[in-house]
């Protein structure tokens, strides 16, 4: 009723459905207050940035500003495409998305497959906690680790094959371009695969136990419970997970390929290393073409929107879960 008065007061009346919304947003005025910080976030640090991507259009001097800066359209996207380095960056980008995608996105899914079926709580907490952990370590730490372990003087990977006799001499890992992905795909499951489990293990948890115990009465095994039940149980969750996944396969990873590289002053692995986000950081920040850099950048943007739309309309007609 005060809804429509004030709506007659304002020159026009309220529908129901805008009078409904009108009032849970009055009587939820707290909750609401909360959500405005992040919004603030969001616009500042997400949308305004944004404008920036105008730079891709123009030749950017740092000293002259944004708006002397002379519009060359296209250019750089042109010059980028034709670029030595254009189809070696884009192999390497996409074949270490793929394979953290192959190797990386089922690993917390059978993490947390295997979790729900131990029924001893002290054991389960240990697993969970130690697989955990390597989330929270910085990637500054996990590429030490990488290098200490991987050591040709005193490493222990070298000096456990070579005792065991499955090597002659220490390799250095790290030094041969052939090794460098399966190396990096293999530190980044290590580190993820722990947390990465937490969603899934949620959705284990809601599925219904009678489910369980009706199958066992049938006498479904361990097995056929896992891929009658609880895989598709979860199912909307991975469809979920693996659109996203999808939609980041043109990113390759920054920090860990940087962090893993940097000590490597031969640059022998540089070919089978530099991906898009590497090769904006060099091009944009240490060599300082802003312009190119930001191409490169908008490039991966936009094909990563179209791939993310293409896996979403792909699930929605397969009837599955779907963002949108």
């Amino acid at each position: 009723m005060r809804s429509n008065l004030s709506a007659r007061n304002a020159g026009r009346e309220l529908a129901p459905g805008e009078a409904g919304l009108w009032k849970r947003f009055i009587r939820q005025w707290d909750y609401q207050l909360m959500i405005l910080p992040s919004l603030a976030f969001i616009m500042i640090f997400s949308y305004i940035p944004m404008w920036g991507v105008l730079i891709a259009f123009k030749e950017y001097n740092l000293f002259t500003g944004f708006n002397a800066s002379p519009w060359v359209g296209f250019e750089h996207f042109r010059i980028f495409f034709e670029s030595p380095e254009f189809w070696n960056i884009m192999r390497n980008t996409i074949c270490i998305s793929l394979l953290k995608l192959a190797i990386g996105f089922p690993a917390p899914i059978i993490l947390a497959l295997m979790l729900n079926e131990v029924r001893r709580m002290a054991f389960k907490r240990v697993i969970q906690t130690v697989t955990y952990i390597p989330h929270f370590i910085s990637w500054v730490v996990v590429s030490g680790l990488v290098f200490s372990m991987l050591a040709v003087d005193n490493g222990p990977v070298n000096d456990v094959l070579v005792q065991f006799n499955l090597i002659k001499e220490p390799i250095n890992w790290l030094s041969i371009p052939e090794y460098f992905w399966g190396i990096l795909v293999s530190v980044n499951v290590w580190k993820e695969i722990g947390f990465g489990s937490i969603v899934y293990l949620a959705a284990i948890a809601g599925i219904d136990p009678a489910l369980y115990e009706a199958a066992s009465l049938d006498g479904a095994s361990k097995i056929k419970q896992i891929f009658l039940i609880t895989i598709p149980g979860i199912s909307p969750v991975i469809i979920i997970f693996l659109i996203l996944g999808v939609g980041n396969t043109l990113n390759a990873g920054f920090e860990d390929i940087l962090l893993m590289t940097k000590n490597l002053s031969n640059g022998i692995v540089l070919p089978y290393a530099e991906v898009i986000d590497t090769y904006v950081y060099q091009m944009g920040i240490l060599n300082q073409r802003f312009s190119y850099a930001t191409a490169a950048g908008l490039f991966k943007s936009v094909l990563s929107v179209l791939l993310l739309f293409i896996a979403n309309g792909i699930a929605r007609r397969l009837g599955k879960a779907s963002l949108w």
